[in-house]
């Protein structure tokens, strides 16, 4: 099971544990993941870091259910992913409902790095005046490249069945 979640193997690994003397079905492997998944999460949660003071703001493109909705995401600098929101419109409502809902949970950062999304730039005025709105070139690439392995998560299964699926996904 932790290979599956670290690596995203598909559920038919059971080579690999066989070499190691274990039988199991691929189903076997797939209900495991299911039950447990929820269980490490939250076993997990408590030795992560606190979330840093630079938060890398962005949105993407994906399939939820088999129709395009925008995902917005949040990492910090060290890559851990602080909050994530699936929206039907790019619009400073979906933008601003995203922040309020991280801002919640967590502390306002310092600075923020997003891209020229005027969305996003509107919202932080509104919401953190103190913190610094970073859109230098190239600075967002930390928060693209996570898009990377949320992307890479879709691509074998096309879609999503719901968007708690999605946010699992991205967890």
């Amino acid at each position: 099971m932790r290979w599956y979640l670290r690596y995203g193997l598909s559920y038919r690994v059971r080579s690999h544990v066989h070499e190691r003397g274990i039988v199991v079905d691929h189903v076997t492997l797939y209900r495991w993941v299911q039950w447990f998944s929820p269980e490490l999460i939250d076993a997990a949660r408590p030795r992560r870091h606190a979330v840093g003071d630079r938060w890398f703001v962005d949105e993407t493109f994906a399939k939820v259910s088999g129709v395009w909705r925008y995902v917005y995401r949040a990492v910090d600098q060290r890559g851990q992913v602080i909050d994530v929101f699936v929206s039907k419109r790019r619009d400073i409502a979906s933008a601003r409902r995203f922040f309020t809902t991280g801002l919640a949970a967590h502390r306002a950062p310092a600075e923020v790095i997003t891209d020229h999304a005027a969305t996003l730039a509107n919202v932080i005025f509104d919401l953190i005046p103190p913190a610094f709105h970073n859109t230098g070139q190239y600075e967002n690439n930390r928060c693209e490249c996570d898009h990377g392995r949320l992307k890479a998560r879709l691509r074998p299964v096309l879609r999503l069945a719901t968007a708690s699926d999605e946010l699992r996904a991205a967890m």
